[in-house]
């Protein structure tokens, strides 16, 4: 079936000597894997390895058949030309770690529109505008509204936040509650728009020490959630 779809690259795996399988995320068919053969000989193959890095946004036209387990590429382009995401240091550190996290818990092939658009709207509008060093967390807290864990609404003088009941409460409970600055930067980030002009100032330890507690938020509610290995780089960059 030959379908016609835009796609934002998830992370992409050399294959044999010359091949790679590239994973995305596409506005009709959910993620899929495809697998691109000769993409790193430089004549004979028919797409370029560039077309495919973290987060590129493509529109593909694709052989799709529904128990295969690697589609194949009949055409693809550019969707959207980035300026600066690959250039600016801190920017192509974040779209690395966000890639990472989004191959971690992307994993059903199936359509999701709200949360294609989430990604193609959040990814332009980050290479288009100044650097954002929050961009990172705020990205994170609201990718929750698509997987189906977002926070409830913060209730009135609540001192804790319950990462694994994702609620706020007046008392500590269990060994999952937060409170102090981590909470008073929970509640100031949530709710928090990408084009906000004020930016919430964050130093190098809370930044640090928020991207830990959002971390072990996903891993308490998503199974299977690994420590993605870019945050070591993603943690030197702002240091």
């Amino acid at each position: 079936m030959l379908i016609t779809t835009k796609a934002i690259v998830l992370s992409k795996l050399k294959y044999k000597d010359y091949d790679l399988i590239v994973k995305c995320f596409t506005e009709e068919k959910g993620v899929v894997s495809y697998l691109i053969k000769n993409a790193l000989k430089s004549k004979k193959g028919k797409f370029r390895p560039a077309y495919f890095q973290p987060l590129s946004i493509l529109d593909l036209e694709t052989d799709y058949k529904d128990k295969r387990s690697l589609q194949y590429i009949k055409e693809v382009k550019l969707n959207f030309n980035y300026t600066t995401l690959y250039t600016n240091v801190i920017k192509s550190t974040i779209a690395m770690f966000l890639s990472e996290v989004l191959t971690n818990v992307l994993v059903e092939e199936e359509q999701n529109i709200q949360l294609y658009n989430f990604l193609e709207t959040t990814m332009i509008w980050f290479d288009e505008t100044e650097v954002n060093t929050n961009f990172h967390l705020i990205f994170l807290i609201e990718l929750t509204k698509y997987l189906g864990f977002y926070p409830e609404p913060p209730i009135k003088d609540a001192n804790y936040f319950n990462l694994e009941d994702g609620k706020f409460q007046l008392k500590e409970s269990g060994i999952y509650c937060i409170k102090g600055e981590n909470l008073t930067l929970f509640k100031e980030l949530l709710g928090t728009k990408f084009d906000d002009r004020k930016q919430i100032v964050v130093n190098t330890t809370q930044k640090r020490e928020f991207l830990s507690m959002i971390l072990l938020y996903f891993k308490l509610h998503l199974d299977g959630f690994k420590q993605p290995k870019s945050v070591t780089v993603l943690n030197q960059v702002f240091s």
